[in-house]
Order: C-alpha cells, then sequence, then structure tokens
C-alpha cells in the first residue's frame, strides 16, 4: 500500500503519534483540517485527498471523562466514528477502528473476538457505539486493544484488575503490521495476562509503585475485574502472513 495514502485520525494522541513515527508518509491532519465531530470537515477532506485505509484513531478521552460528559463522548466515539465509516463506506476505503477491551464485560477475562459485548462503564459504551457502525462495513477492521506510555505514570497500580495493556509502541507496531493486509471484521491485540500492578513494574523496574485496589476509585466508576484479551486469532494471522512472505 501506498503509505501517503493512509490517514491516521488523532494523530496527536498517544496511540495515533506513534503510528506516525511508524508511517511517516501518512496523512495525520491536525484538528484544524479534520474534525471527526462534524461532517462538513470529512466531506471536505475526504473530497480533497487521496485515501485508501483510514486508521481511526481519535477519540474521547479519557475513560472517566465520559462519565462527566457523555454527550462530548456520544458526539466523538459514536456519531464521530459513524462518519468516518459513512465515507469510508461511500468511497470504498478501508477502515481500521481502534476500539478497547473494556466493551467486554470484565468478569472472567481471556475473552475472544466473538465473546459476549457488555460494557460496564459510559466511555466503554462509547466505543461499542462507534464499533456498531464499524462493524456493519464489509471492509471494517475493529481492533479491541489496551495500551499506556512507555513508562508507568503514576504512583500507584490495580492489584485485582487484569488486563492484557502492553506499552504503545508494541501496539502501534501490530497494528502498522496490519496495514498491507486483508484482515477484515474484529480482532483482538494485546499482550499477554497480567494484572496493572504487574504490568506497571514490567514496564517500569526501577520506579516504586505502590497497590491500589479496584474498590479504591472513585464510587460511582466501574473498573472492570478481567478483560484480558485472547490473541489467538491475532497469532494465526502473523503465522500465516510470515508463511506467505516466505
Amino acid at each position: 500500500m501506498n503509505e501517503s495514502n493512509i490517514l491516521i485520525t488523532g494523530g496527536a494522541g498517544l496511540l495515533g503519534s506513534e503510528l506516525c513515527q511508524l508511517l511517516p508518509k501518512a496523512q495525520a491532519p491536525n484538528r484544524d483540517v479534520l474534525d471527526v465531530n462534524y461532517q462538513e470537515s470529512i466531506i471536505k477532506y475526504f473530497q480533497d485527498n487521496k485515501i485508501d485505509l483510514v486508521i481511526h484513531c481519535a477519540a474521547y478521552m479519557p475513560p472517566m471523562n465520559s462519565d462527566k460528559h457523555p454527550e462530548e463522548a456520544i458526539r466523538t466515539n459514536i456519531v464521530g466514528t459513524s462518519s468516518i465509516t459513512i465515507k469510508c463506506i461511500q468511497e470504498d476505503i478501508r477502515l481500521f477502528y481502534i476500539s478497547t477491551d473494556y466493551v467486554y464485560k470484565g468478569d472472567k477475562g481471556d475473552y475472544k473476538e466473538d465473546s459476549e459485548l457488555l460494557p460496564v462503564n459510559r466511555y466503554a459504551w462509547s466505543k461499542l457505539g462507534g464499533e456498531c457502525a464499524v462493524r456493519m462495513y464489509p471492509k471494517g477492521l475493529v481492533i479491541h486493544t489496551t495500551f499506556g506510555p512507555k513508562e508507568f505514570p503514576y504512583e500507584k497500580a490495580f492489584t485485582n484488575q487484569w488486563t492484557s495493556k502492553e506499552t504503545v509502541d508494541v501496539i502501534a507496531k501490530k497494528i502498522a503490521g496490519l496495514v498491507d493486509s486483508d484482515v477484515r471484521g474484529v480482532l483482538n491485540v494485546g499482550g499477554s495476562r497480567n494484572t496493572i500492578y504487574e504490568y506497571a513494574k514490567r514496564i517500569s523496574p526501577n520506579k516504586k509503585i505502590g497497590k491500589l485496589t479496584r474498590e479504591d476509585m472513585l464510587p460511582n466508576y466501574v473498573l472492570p475485574k478481567d478483560t484480558s484479551l485472547n490473541t489467538d486469532k491475532y497469532k494465526i494471522f502473523k503465522v500465516n502472513q510470515q508463511k506467505e512472505i516466505l
């Protein structure tokens, strides 16, 4: 694929900026040029530029803000994603949508792509809302993932929340590696199962990190217990991809 025909939305964000480093020729307009909250902005940008693939990273963050401002989460994560999807359908453009592991209920972990989706907080519901639009597009790919900065940014970490979180550089490389593939549907992309505390100690071994439980969180914000991802489908895909290269 011609890298210059890839559009990365949310290019200033954590994942988007990492993808821009891996795909330096890709289009990554700022919000003054492309604002996913405004359909007119989307229409104009797509009219003015050649696009073969959209990697849709733009989202209303952080998650807790969706409880405070649900209208903003709806506007960006649901309506904005739907507008991007509609334009991709109209122009026959492939679409990668960066969703979240939080769309799963989070009571048992090891979730597969076809596991039941039942979010426990408003952020996850808003991401699932956008996901519904992408799932209706045959050339769409929903990516369930979770990532963080290369160094753990907090002083404490949860000891009773399990995840497949990886550092953003690792996740970005995995997503960038899908660009030349024809993978569609839903794909879990993540690391091995760890508690957030174990993950924090692994990526920041020299930092003193205290322990925290989910029950210590704000009383009105629900954190799922275990959203670890089964990534067998991704692993099989990568093995087959390597065989094709050989």
